[in-house]
């Protein structure tokens, strides 16, 4: 166990690691975990973070007790939860390429373990970060919101693992674990260091999108997502969940904002999803690691929109504008990544020529009542 100091020059002031509550934080290296963290921090919270050898602590700029701790190693989460009053359980992984067995064993297993281990300890209060994939995408057209029911069957391991981890959650809140459950939507913002959730960006500015299918997202900022964290901890009722979103995108409005907020041109290219399967999985055949996989596909292709009005209503969630989001999304990249494309950055001719022969096609088709349009 070590206590860590920021860099010189950093940080936010003096170390306030005597005062309570002493709260163990997991997962607090990542975009969301590191900024849930300094808030922490800022509110006076005597802070314990669990880290393992690799750990990538670029975020970490502020003070904080540092625990060698794998989730999975129930003797090692035990040690960590000595002495806490709180615990935020982050840690998971948000992979989907990752094997089923692999996000099962982290996601559920890693869940059930902290949090069998923060009842054991009799901790006063937990949060638990969950995932809209663990609520599943809405029917196309329509806004899903913390009353739906899972239907599953989209055969995204991410999404049933994240669904499962939050089963076992409320199962040990009816043993009376003080628990809290938060479902954030797709997170963006500055500092995505293990680029996870903001890899749509990336791959945008770095024009490795050539085409992109029909489906939807709610996008909300990683610092209104921490803000909602403590809000969750501070008022939010036992055994309920509260949907962390924002600004619900189809995927033609979210390219076609990042392209003028940022300067370089869209995908040109929509294609309908069975054709974008039928190319990807052609692409998986080959020998490397393939560019997209099926199941990016599919997930791309869900009506990933929902409603955070339960959170405005009981936590006083109030998310900022959409635009500073993605605004502070591509300077960041831009600021820290290479081969970012400069504003003006065009996609190649042919897949320009390939998008207008695929718009022309849609238009016919949508005029002989053939088809509802790519």
């Amino acid at each position: 166990m070590t206590l860590q100091q920021p860099p010189p020059g950093r940080g936010v002031g003096k170390a306030k690691l005597h005062l309570v509550p002493k709260t163990l934080l997991t997962g607090g290296a990542g975009l969301v975990g590191s900024q849930v963290a300094r808030l922490l921090v800022q509110r006076g919270d005597s802070l314990r973070l669990t880290v393992r050898p690799g750990t990538n602590l670029e975020n970490l700029d502020f003070p904080y007790e540092a625990i060698n701790c794998d989730i999975l190693d129930r003797r090692a989460v035990r040690r960590a939860m000595r002495g806490v009053d709180r615990v935020f359980h982050l840690a998971g992984s948000t992979s989907l390429r990752a094997p089923i067995d692999a996000l099962f064993r982290v996601n559920v297993e890693g869940t059930r373990v902290v949090l069998e281990e923060a009842l054991r300890a009799g901790v006063a209060r937990v949060l638990y970060t969950s995932s809209i994939a663990a609520i599943g995408p809405a029917p196309r057209g329509t806004v899903a919101d913390e009353t739906q029911l899972f239907r599953g069957g989209y055969g995204l391991p991410y999404m049933d693992s994240k669904h499962e981890a939050e089963v076992q959650a409320l199962r040990l809140a009816a043993r009376g674990l003080p628990l809290v459950i938060v479902n954030p939507a797709f997170v963006f913002g500055a500092g995505d260091v293990n680029h996870s959730s903001t890899e749509l960006v990336r791959r945008f500015l770095r024009r490795e999108l050539p085409a992109y299918v029909d489906g939807a997202l709610n996008v909300v900022d990683v610092k209104d997502v921490a803000r909602g964290h403590l809000l969750a901890d501070e008022r939010g009722a036992v055994g309920e969940r509260y949907i962390l979103g924002n600004r619900n995108f189809t995927f033609d409005r979210l390219l076609s904002d990042l392209g003028r907020l940022s300067g370089v041109e869209p995908p040109a290219i929509k294609l309908p999803t069975p054709l974008a399967l039928a190319i990807v999985q052609t692409f998986e055949g080959f020998p490397g690691r393939p560019p997209i996989t099926a199941g990016e596909v599919r997930t791309a292709s869900l009506w990933w929109a929902y409603s955070s009005a339960k959170a405005k209503r009981e936590l006083g969630y109030a998310p900022a504008h959409h635009e500073d989001t993605l605004t502070e999304t591509i300077e960041w990249y831009r600021a820290n990544e290479q081969r970012m494309a400069a504003p003006g950055a065009r996609q190649a001719l042919p897949l320009r020529v390939l998008g207008f022969g695929f718009r022309q096609a849609d238009g016919v088709l949508r005029r002989l009542g053939l088809a509802e349009g790519f």
